[in-house]
């Protein structure tokens, strides 16, 4: 009579787990006490009682994990920089690939900034941010692509 109680005390406090979890961590438990709990009742001895909880989880367990990795959505949040894409920042620093220099400064972040197209782009220039790097933003000059846009043809 005492396994029983053993066995319903573990089934109950693995509902509860995965209850307050959510995630599928004691599922399998449960069942396992559950099929423990019914070898109990049948009179089977404290041993075999333990090998169908052990048994059973590990049997649910390894069955079912791999299903629900694959469907869980794994969301990868987009980091903060990169939500920076397509916004626009000042040049506090002259971008000089060849000197090494440049910096921009976007929503309030001084970053390392490097020409898209390795020109060099004056202090003070409003650019655009083409991508991010690390701790570095790739940049576009947007009065070049203003001045391109507007220049007369050549003929």
């Amino acid at each position: 009579m005492h396994y029983l109680i053993l066995w319903g005390a573990v089934f109950i406090f693995a509902v509860i787990a995965e209850c307050a979890s959510l995630q599928l961590v004691s599922i399998w438990f449960a069942v396992g006490a559950a099929g423990a709990f019914t070898a109990a009742f049948f009179g089977a001895g404290f041993t075999l009682q333990f090998g169908i909880f052990v048994a059973v989880s590990l049997l649910l367990l390894i069955a079912t994990r791999p299903l629900l990795k694959k469907l869980r959505v794994k969301k990868t949040p987009a980091m903060n920089a990169d939500r920076d894409i397509g916004d626009t920042a000042v040049v506090i620093e002259e971008v000089h690939p060849e000197l090494g220099t440049g910096r921009a400064r976007n929503n309030g972040i001084d970053w390392i900034a490097v020409s898209e197209d390795g020109s060099v782009i004056p202090k003070d220039t409003v650019v655009t941010i083409t991508s991010v790097e690390g701790a570095k933003l790739i940049v576009r000059n947007l009065n070049k692509t203003v001045q391109a846009e507007h220049a007369p043809a050549a003929h």
